[in-house]
């Protein structure tokens, strides 16, 4: 069974990818937009987690989509 300090350091991990990469697409501090989705999960319960959970598949949806080349002739 895993420790409650093992559980937070695997969220701390992996969990705050969405929040820096919208902070950075729209030019804001990564704590401004961690705020409001606390905020938001606090005034509508249960949106703001909807919203974190959205914004995460379409971030990953459009990795898979869109890769980054460098050339031409990694076609």
């Amino acid at each position: 069974m895993k420790t409650p300090f093992h559980l937070r350091l695997f969220f701390e991990r992996n969990g705050f990818a969405v929040s820096t990469r919208l902070a950075e697409l729209l030019g804001m501090r990564v704590k401004s937009v961690r705020l409001f989705f606390i905020y938001a999960s606090f005034t509508t319960l249960i949106g703001g987690f909807v919203l974190y959970l959205t914004l995460a598949f379409w971030l990953k949806l459009k990795d898979m989509i869109y890769t980054k080349r460098s050339s031409v002739f990694d076609l």
